[in-house]
């Protein structure tokens, strides 16, 4: 009998050694605001990246014939940014997260996964839909729970 090691050149792995990158989506809303208020605990208890995420959507038919959506969704984004930027500053030397901020084009499920697969996350942490109509076809955060490809957290 001969004893395997798992050596790194095997491959990648995730989640042997707790998260190394976790990923929280954005979007201005309170929810997801404290989604990523409770990552960046959890990024800075496992020393792990915190890279957070805005979806931006994609223009509608109405929103090509004139509409400024592009403007009105790097609004967002600038002002989450910013937000993000301020709380950082204010906790300097007490509360030190390793962060990054990324954009993606979608609808926010797909936004997220494409996300979440190309920064390699070991986590994803999303706030509670906050829309009554999610009840009935599903949230951004039951859909990622059943793709079954990340722990994922929701935080209410």
């Amino acid at each position: 009998m001969t004893d395997q090691q798992h050596s790194p050149s095997q491959g990648f792995e995730r989640g042997t050694d707790g998260p190394k990158v976790i990923v929280v989506g954005v979007d201005g809303s309170d929810s997801s605001l404290r989604a990523a208020a409770y990552a960046g605990g959890l990024a800075r208890r496992q020393r792990a990246l915190l890279a957070i995420v805005y979806v931006q959507p994609v223009m509608s038919a109405g929103a090509a014939l004139g509409a400024p959506v592009a403007e009105t969704t790097d609004a967002i984004a600038e002002g989450i940014v910013a937000e993000i930027r301020d709380a950082t500053e204010r906790v300097k030397g007490i509360f030190d997260v390793r962060w990054e901020f990324h954009t993606f084009r979608g609808d926010p499920y797909s936004g997220l996964v494409k996300a979440a697969d190309e920064l390699k996350a070991d986590a994803v942490v999303v706030g509670a839909s906050e829309q009554a109509g999610h009840r009935i076809i599903g949230s951004v955060a039951i859909r990622l729970v059943k793709a079954g490809r990340w722990p994922v957290t929701v935080v209410p």
